[in-house]
């Protein structure tokens, strides 16, 4: 079987060696026995799970969510309907992000219609409407409405 050095497993996995260190420390990758010259040595087979790692970053998913899948993957009577509904979730939360930024955007337009672009900056209505009780409640996103 082939091991690798964490420069090594790095470079092939396309990530640096602190990031291998942080995944080492939030529990997503294992941390490998080291050699007699005190090097780690990872199996080959970390390439394979950095990238699922990163992939299921690029989706959105958190570090939690990643360990989870992780979990699953091993966990015995898991099945592929398990996997679905994590992914279903993802695709919720996107959503609500979604509309979260399109709040954000209706009121930054709004902030921004009602000003001419010229007059002291003392009258800016963006900055007025920033500044105190004038902006308070100018876009709340849903997901911080189910918050409170």
């Amino acid at each position: 079987m082939e091991h690798l050095k964490t420069g090594e497993l790095a470079k092939r996995a396309g990530v640096n060696v602190e990031t291998l260190r942080f995944y080492e420390r939030k529990g997503l990758l294992p941390v490998p026995p080291r050699r007699e010259s005190g090097y780690r040595e990872y199996p080959a087979e970390s390439v394979r799970l950095i990238q699922f790692i990163k992939r299921a970053q690029e989706l959105g998913f958190s570090l939690g969510e990643i360990r989870e899948l992780l979990a699953l993957r091993v966990q015995a009577g898991t099945t592929c309907a398990d996997v679905r509904e994590r992914a279903e979730h993802k695709i919720d939360d996107v959503r609500q992000k979604i509309a979260d930024l399109r709040a954000i955007e209706r009121a930054l337009q709004k902030l921004t219609a009602t000003c001419i672009g010229s007059g002291p900056l003392s009258e800016c209505p963006i900055l007025e409407n920033l500044d105190g009780e004038l902006g308070s409640g100018l876009v709340q996103p849903r997901s911080r409405q189910q918050e409170r």
